[in-house]
This record gives structure tokens, sequence and C-alpha cells, in this order.
């Protein structure tokens, strides 16, 4: 478990490490647990406040205004936060835009259709299931992480 938890510190910070330049920023998790520190569902935390200026709840911020390019409730948006499973996986963009083909609002893409694989909507896969440990969905879980520019 430990070993695991150094794997997953070690992805995260390599990438963010190795896009420095592109001045990566730390969204928090993409979670259904209101209670962890760093999810999104957390609405007295720092990621899920609606006041916090980096928080995807917050609709004056450049993460969650439905105006901002690199928003998630932008439906319009092409830069939006994507989104890594604990383990590493890449799991599309967290955004409103139905057309991005990498968006898990297009239900015909690989991240958004409820059949994929990859997909956070797939109730029945690994990562969008509510008892798997690398789903968003699963309100005990610590979810996935969140990446904005």
């Amino acid at each position: 478990m430990r070993a695991k938890q150094f794997a997953i510190a070690m992805f995260i910070s390599t990438a963010i490490a190795s896009t420095a330049a592109t001045a990566q920023t730390f969204l928090g998790n993409l979670s259904a647990n209101p209670y962890a520190p760093n999810s999104t569902a957390n609405a007295h935390g720092s990621h899920g406040s609606r006041y916090s200026p980096n928080s995807i709840n917050n609709p004056y911020g450049s993460y969650g205004s439905p105006y901002s390019n690199s928003s998630a409730n932008n439906p319009h948006a092409t830069d939006a936060p994507r989104i890594y499973a604990q383990d590493g996986t890449y799991l599309g963009r967290k955004s409103a835009n139905p057309y991005d083909p990498e968006s898990t609002s297009n239900q015909f893409g690989e991240y958004g259709s409820p059949y994929s694989p990859k997909s956070i909507n797939n109730r029945h896969g690994e990562y969008g299931s509510q008892y798997s440990n690398n789903s968003p969905n699963n309100r005990y879980g610590q979810g996935a992480v969140l990446i904005g520019r």
C-alpha cells in the first residue's frame, strides 16, 4: 500500500515537474467524498469551496467560470482541466463541452461514453463505479486528480 502511494506521488510530481514550463496547477481530487481534504465535493476545503480561486466550483474563477476557456463549466472550453486516476491513467478532461473528443461530457467519446473502459461515466467500469478506489464516484475514495493550466 505504501509503495503504491509512493508510486502515485512520484508519478504526479514527475508529471508536474516535467511540464513546469506550462505552469500546471493542482486543482484537487475529483471525488464524491465530501470529507476528503482535497476533494472537489468538500465545500469547506480549498479545492471544493466556491470561494477558492482554483476551485472548479467557483463561478468567478478561471476553472469554474462559464466563460473561461480553462473552465470545467464552460460548454465551449477547449483547455479544461485534465483528469488522472490514482493509478496514473489519463481519463480525459473535466469539461461541459459535449463536442470535445477528450471531454467527459461527450457521450460518444472515449472519456465520456457510458460504455468506455476509461470513462468516469461508465458505472460498471473501474473508473466510474461507485465501488472502485480509482473512481471519482466512490463516496469513500480519494477520487481522481485534476490538473489545470
